[in-house]
């Protein structure tokens, strides 16, 4: 009994391990859906302003464009980390996620897979070591989008992606104002091209519907999940166990 609790607490250890490294693993561009191998749909429209209120925050919401994207995640940030100070310090609780994101040409062509990305409290960063890879990756086809919602269902499900998932937003291109004390406290401006930065675009967008429509670490987030059950289990089981002397 003492060894097979051993073996089954480093088996799970060790699976608990490679499942923590892969469970970010972006996925090969064939078992990506078509659907993101097109560009993002946007139209400018004529719409009220939108008030809403977060965390006891009021906000303003004007909508620019309708926006509807396809597109693989590959970098992301959650605003409600410990170490974003700065969403805190602006009182801006509306700003939930920034999703990395990939579509077209780069997704179809599996380019993202070997450039680097990621996100801090408001970019996202794309770099390689290859010169022929930076001048084969699009930089129109990628933007950093600050996802948008007063809704706290809305908020729980976009605080559930994962990198690798592919997902399909619907909403709105809009500025929106802080507002302290009943003063505009400052206004963040959403991109409308996808040519404006070096590092991609940044999107301001409030999302009306949102879907993950494939995920690529969902099996290895399971398995970590599992494993790590495993090995607390075989930990108490070892806990548990008699004594076992030499003779």
């Amino acid at each position: 009994m003492h060894l097979l609790v051993r073996i089954a607490m480093i088996a799970s250890l060790l699976a608990a391990a490679a499942c923590w490294w892969m469970k970010d693993e972006l996925p090969d561009a064939k078992k990506l859906h078509q659907d993101l191998f097109t560009e993002p749909k946007q139209v400018r429209v004529n719409r009220p302003a939108m008030d809403a209120t977060v965390n006891g925050v009021n906000y303003r919401i004007q909508p620019r464009y309708s926006y509807d994207m396809r597109a693989l995640v590959v970098s992301l940030h959650d605003s409600d980390t410990w170490w974003d100070y700065a969403h805190k310090a602006w009182s801006d609780y509306v700003n939930v996620v920034d999703l990395c994101v990939v579509w077209g040409e780069n997704a179809q062509s599996g380019i993202y897979r070997h450039i680097n990305f990621s996100n801090d409290q408001w970019t996202c960063s794309f770099s390689t070591k290859s010169r022929e890879t930076w001048d084969a990756f699009d930089m129109t086809g990628a933007s950093n989008n600050h996802m948008v919602t007063d809704d706290p269902a809305v908020a729980k499900q976009l605080r559930s992606v994962r990198i690798g998932d592919q997902v399909r937003v619907q909403g709105f291109l809009v500025d929106y104002t802080v507002y302290k004390d009943g003063k505009p406290a400052g206004t963040r401006i959403s991109s409308e091209v996808r040519t404006d930065t070096g590092n991609g675009a940044c999107e301001v967008l409030y999302i009306e519907s949102f879907e993950v429509i494939g995920s690529a670490g969902r099996g290895w987030r399971l398995g970590l999940k599992i494993a790590l059950a495993i090995f607390a289990l075989s930990v108490i089981a070892w806990m548990f166990l008699p004594v076992k002397f030499n003779d």
